[in-house]
């Protein structure tokens, strides 16, 4: 049985150094950090560039992961993994709460609807799933924004898009909201994409505790919210609760 090829084990060595920085890193401290010769590091870097899976910064010349490599992740969590381990609970809360249930992960500055319950009654309702939904104007969204700063980044590109008068557009409402966010641990809309309708939802964490996605509930604002406009404490607590049993299957076991 032929060995391991050394090449590729360098690419992947190159992949997880990048994968763990915090920020972009050059040929030379790729190759001191590895231990390569330069010339080695700087033409695996080149293929990687080639198929999408580093990226090189015009003005500084290092390199960080490419977007073709995150999401080939995004979508094998999305289809064999995030779907799969919350299939369940997301039933079970539609069942406890009496209300649509959404789960949602990142792809190209939107959210992905990977799963979705209906709301468990008689009502016309159309399947969401394959939806992209905005980031600033759902709660889904707002939880992916919370912990991921290259999706804030994204929306500083185009513009956040207005909606409703609800709709939060400004670069300081977006990020005063995420702070609320990573400090509650849950977040909610309220007529901020549809009028009339508002959401609850919660951070899906995977190994490590990372953010891969998140789960909540929808519906007409009566329903979900009280008459100040806060989320209806039996509802969030359904929600949250989803979202540490989900995750606690993906592996975070702190949550």
């Amino acid at each position: 049985m032929p060995g391991p090829i050394q090449s590729i084990e360098r690419a992947a060595a190159i992949l997880r150094l990048l994968a763990r920085g915090s920020g972009r890193l050059g040929v030379g401290e790729i190759a001191d950090s590895l231990e390569l010769a330069k010339g080695t590091a700087h033409g695996i870097l080149r293929t990687l560039q080639g198929v999408g899976f580093v990226e090189q910064d015009r003005d500084t010349g290092k390199y960080q992961l490419g977007a073709a490599l995150l999401h080939l992740g995004t979508s094998y969590l999305d289809v064999n993994e995030l779907r799969s381990r919350a299939i369940n609970w997301a039933d079970a809360l539609a069942a406890r709460s009496g209300e649509a249930v959404r789960i949602g992960a990142p792809l190209e500055g939107r959210v992905l609807v990977v799963h979705h319950v209906f709301r468990p009654d008689d009502s016309l309702q159309t399947l969401d799933v394959g939806t992209l939904l905005p980031l600033h104007a759902t709660a889904l969204g707002k939880v992916l924004l919370a912990y991921d700063t290259g999706l804030v980044a994204s929306l500083r590109t185009g513009g956040p898009e207005s909606y409703t008068r609800r709709t939060l557009v400004t670069q300081t409402a977006i990020k005063r909201a995420c702070g609320k966010v990573r400090e509650a641990g849950w977040a909610s809309e309220n007529g901020e994409m549809i009028s009339g309708e508002a959401g609850i939802a919660a951070p899906i964490r995977g190994h490590g505790g990372i953010v891969v996605g998140a789960i909540g509930v929808s519906g007409a604002a009566e329903r979900i919210c009280e008459a100040d406009g806060s989320p209806i404490p039996r509802l969030l607590g359904h929600v949250r609760d989803a979202a540490r049993a989900v995750s606690r299957d993906l592996g975070a076991s702190r949550w």
